[in-house]
């Protein structure tokens, strides 16, 4: 499962996914009275073993929002070409922005990498893609978010399965569900996780036994490199690279199932940006084409797969990538 849901929604930007100003249609409200369908959330998360009075707590006060189901409800318009999606989501401003947070968390960064064999450049890009360096971790109380998609019922399942694992939070954590804000999806903090991978992947930086992705860098930072480690991270290999085919090049070799040897790929007339022969060795790439033909042409390493099970959008991945490589 993603960090987000909002990454289902594969190409909008992340200010679409924390909630910024999309017009409200018309939504059905299912036919359940919502108090006597959040206490049957209450009771399930009792029976399942959390507190009482953490669960009363969480619950207290929770009522819809109707702005989340607007939000659910409508998307982009338009989809955006990867040009533009790399255009807006990788700004100068963003790679000077990034380049500083490598600067000023060095120490953490180092340590970080050390335990989770992570590079410091891909951790801080995500940071900075998710949330820009966060900067904008979304303003819905989780909870009550998560309680009103659950509650309406389009994938009540879903939804009400990270409304438990929200309450968990709470209650093993102790985290202030007041302090659980994030997107109208229940993505949380700096890192944008569910409430199921901050159950899965958050940790402490420290050890003390509290995770906290909203105020504390350090644990958010660690806890971006433990996910990442878990999906598989090759710690002592790259995302990929801008790459020249050929004319000709047989269009049944491109996509993700056809991954090859560099050596393969240089046989068939792939070569660097700058014209220049692709590396020697062994490592094994796909040939992607996001805008088709005519656009730009990547190879993508292993690490590039380890980023799309973060969030399965090609155009994604090769932003993190595009800003890793600017803090080289």
């Amino acid at each position: 499962m993603s960090p987000s849901l909002s990454r289902r929604f594969l190409i909008s930007l992340p200010a679409l996914a924390l909630g910024g100003g999309l017009p409200a249609p018309a939504f059905a409200a299912p036919s359940q009275d919502f108090a006597a369908w959040l206490d049957g959330v209450r009771r399930e998360a009792i029976g399942s073993g959390l507190k009482q009075a953490s669960v009363d707590g969480a619950l207290k006060g929770v009522q819809p929002i109707p702005k989340v189901l607007e939000l659910d409800r409508k998307q982009p318009e338009r989809t955006l070409t990867f040009e533009e999606y790399i255009a807006r989501s990788i700004s100068q401003a963003r790679k000077e922005a990034a380049r500083q947070r490598l600067v000023e968390n060095r120490v953490v960064l180092d340590e970080v990498s050390r335990r989770y064999k992570v590079q410091p450049r891909f951790i801080v890009a995500l940071w900075g893609l998710e949330t820009d360096f966060g900067r904008f971790m979304g303003g819905f109380s989780v909870i009550a978010a998560l309680a009103t998609l659950a509650y309406d019922g389009r994938r009540a399942e879903f939804f009400r399965r990270e409304l438990i694992n929200a309450l968990k939070i709470v209650d093993r954590d102790r985290i202030d569900p007041k302090q659980m804000l994030g997107s109208w999806a229940g993505a949380m903090g700096q890192t944008q996780f569910m409430p199921s991978s901050y159950l899965s992947y958050a940790v402490s930086y420290s050890g003390d036994g509290k995770r906290d992705i909203w105020n504390r860098r350090e644990d958010a930072l660690a806890s971006i490199a433990n996910y990442l480690s878990h999906l598989g991270w090759h710690g002592d290999e790259t995302w990929g690279r801008d790459v020249r085919v050929p004319p000709g090049l047989d269009p049944s070799l491109v996509g993700q199932p056809q991954k090859r040897p560099l050596s393969e790929w240089r046989r068939l007339g792939v070569r660097r940006l700058d014209g220049g022969e692709l590396p020697a060795g062994d490592l094994s790439a796909a040939l992607l084409q996001p805008s088709g033909p005519q656009g730009p042409s990547l190879l993508a390493y292993d690490n590039f797969r380890a980023i799309m099970k973060w969030n399965n959008s090609t155009y994604f991945a090769a932003s993190v990538g595009y800003l890793a490589d600017a803090m080289e």
